[in-house]
């Protein structure tokens, strides 16, 4: 499916498509760092029985566009709301992975009363050190994405699945196209953010998944981000990082389990 496009308020151009009936409880969805909106593919079908399904490329992935400079989470977080308005939303659910977790939690803090229910999958409060994100933005920029990909590769999946090479085909060849400016301006986010002392801001129930063999965000940080969200659940698969992709089926059902006690919000 072509994606439309909304031209947010800096210029920067939004890619996103949407699902199920739009009539029923609106869910955006937001992709990890590397990835684009069809990284969701295994849990669409499932969900779009239940709800309108809203997936966005984040700027500097997949059909976005992407901004020079480094982005902000507030930026990120923004481009959320900015599409929730545009789209007529007043609330919605939403959930996240890894980079888009990061903007859940953003949403958590900052616009609590636009939504119904939070997902915060494989990801982490902080991610330093910082220098780490300034070497990766280094790399990418000087020397392309295939300087990283195999790498990265290597954090998102668990060394049985990565055994198939089909398993991971579709999601490599998306990392390797995605634009090293919109990957580093990404970099940037995740270097700058720290949302440790925010978390026992956010009041949304929220669930949070996380992959026992997660090296990426591990499973402190999946206990860091349940222990400080008041209420919080938790849900630890037996996968890597794309816990989503290697172990869909279980993803699946916990988000639904999660979600659908707002379906009628």
């Amino acid at each position: 499916m072509s994606p439309h496009h909304l031209t947010l308020g800096d210029g920067c151009r939004l890619a996103w498509t949407s699902d199920g009936d739009p009539a029923a409880p609106p869910l955006i969805l937001s992709n990890s760092l590397g990835t684009d909106r069809a990284m969701w593919t295994p849990q669409l079908a499932p969900l779009a029985q239940h709800f309108h399904v809203i997936r966005y490329d984040t700027r500097g992935h997949g059909a976005s566009d992407a901004w020079p400079g480094g982005y902000g989470l507030d930026r990120l977080g923004r481009d959320v709301l900015e599409l929730a308005d545009a789209l007529g939303l007043a609330r919605f659910a939403f959930c996240g992975l890894s980079l888009g977790g990061m903007t859940g939690q953003w949403l958590g803090v900052h616009a609590p009363e636009r939504l119904t229910r939070l997902v915060i999958a494989n990801s982490a409060p902080y991610m330093g050190p910082p220098s780490a994100w300034d070497a990766r933005i280094a790399t990418v920029r000087s020397q392309g994405m295939a300087a990283i990909a195999d790498a990265v590769v290597e954090r998102w999946f668990t060394p049985a699945f990565r055994a198939d090479p089909d398993n991971t085909a579709a999601i490599l060849a998306t990392l390797h196209v995605t634009d090293p400016q919109g990957y580093a301006g990404c970099c940037a986010a995740i270097r700058d953010m720290d949302l440790r002392p925010l978390l026992s801001l956010i009041e949304t129930p929220t669930l949070v998944i996380g992959g026992a063999q997660d090296p990426a965000t591990p499973p402190e940080q999946t206990r860091a981000l349940i222990e400080g969200i008041a209420g919080a659940t938790g849900v630890i698969l037996d996968a890597a990082h794309l816990s989503n992709l290697e172990q869909p089926a279980a993803f699946t059902a916990a988000l639904l389990d999660h979600l659908n006690k707002t379906s009628g919000e």
